[in-house]
C-alpha cells in the first residue's frame, strides 16, 4: 500500500482528504504544517506529499525545498486555495500544483499518476 503524508493548517482538509485517500486505499498520515512534516518525513516514510502553501509555523514553500534537500525523488504536490502561486517559480520544484475544491477527482487522479498507478 502507497503512503500519503498530507500536510494542511485547515483540520476540515486534512480530515476530508485523509478519509477520501484511505477509500482509495492508501495509507495516509496527517500534518499541520511543514515543520511537522518534516519531522514525519522519516518516520513514516510516505511515498507522496500534498503540501499546502500556507500555513503558519512553516509555510509549504519552505517545507518544499527542505524536503527536496533530503528526498530528491518523492512526489510532491503542492494544493492551494490560491491559484496565484502556481506562477510563482518557487512552486516549480513540484511534481504538481492543484488548487483545492470540493471535487476530489483531479487530486486523486494526479495521485495516481505520481504514484505510477495509472
Amino acid at each position: 500500500m502507497k503512503r500519503i503524508l498530507i500536510v494542511d493548517d485547515e483540520e476540515s482538509i486534512r480530515f476530508l482528504y485523509k478519509e477520501e485517500l484511505e477509500e482509495e486505499g492508501y495509507i495516509v498520515e496527517c500534518a499541520q504544517n511543514g515543520e511537522e512534516a518534516l519531522e514525519k518525513l522519516s518516520i513514516f516514510k510516505p511515498d507522496l506529499i500534498s503540501l499546502d502553501i500556507k500555513m503558519p509555523v512553516m509555510d509549504g514553500i519552505e517545507a518544499l525545498k527542505r524536503i527536496r534537500e533530503k528526498e530528491r525523488q518523492l512526489p510532491i504536490i503542492l494544493c492551494s486555495a490560491y491559484g496565484e502561486y502556481k506562477q510563482d517559480l518557487t512552486t516549480w520544484a513540484s511534481d504538481a500544483y492543484v488548487v483545492k475544491c470540493a471535487d476530489l477527482t483531479a487530486f486523486k487522479s494526479i495521485i495516481r499518476k505520481l504514484l505510477g498507478l495509472s
